[in-house]
């Protein structure tokens, strides 16, 4: 296969991406936009079930992406420049991968051309989250579902 038609994410680092390629990367999980606790003992970061206010529920998408900052201001925007902190994301992200030099998952829309295959395959929490609108912050440690790292 010529360098041409080997996959951006496999021929450029994080930092050579475009702003599409870059916003491409993401398969829409929306594990990032779930609320995470911290342990206080051991720094480990653990992922809920609680989503936050902005995020669909069903598609796993934010509902006004463009503008989130204004609704969520301490929202996180993934930069290149955080590469080395994406330890925080799931295992399975893109952005986390391409950052240790890995490859997609075959689930990934980027290779297998199917959005949904990442609620397909159950990698997304589409159907099986809440939104924190619906859980009083002090019952999130009731919602958890994983250790990041």
């Amino acid at each position: 296969m010529s360098s041409q038609a080997t996959a951006f994410w496999k021929r450029k680092t994080l930092a050579q991406l475009g702003s599409a390629e870059w916003e491409s990367l993401c398969d829409g999980c929306g594990l990032c936009c779930l609320q995470k606790l911290e342990d206080e003992e051991d720094g480990a970061v653990y992922y809920t079930r609680v989503a936050c206010k902005m995020l669909d529920l069903s598609s796993c998408r934010c509902t006004d992406y463009p503008n989130r900052k204004q609704h969520v201001p301490d929202c996180i925007e993934l930069t290149v420049e955080q590469a080395d902190q994406f330890n925080w994301l799931p295992p399975s992200c893109a952005y986390r991968l391409v950052a240790n030099g890995q490859d997609l998952p075959d689930w990934h829309y980027l290779v297998c051309g199917d959005r949904d295959q990442v609620h397909v395959q159950r990698v997304s929490q589409a159907g099986r989250m809440f939104s924190e609108t619906a859980i009083d912050e002090d019952d999130w440690e009731d919602h958890l579902i994983f250790r990041a790292g």
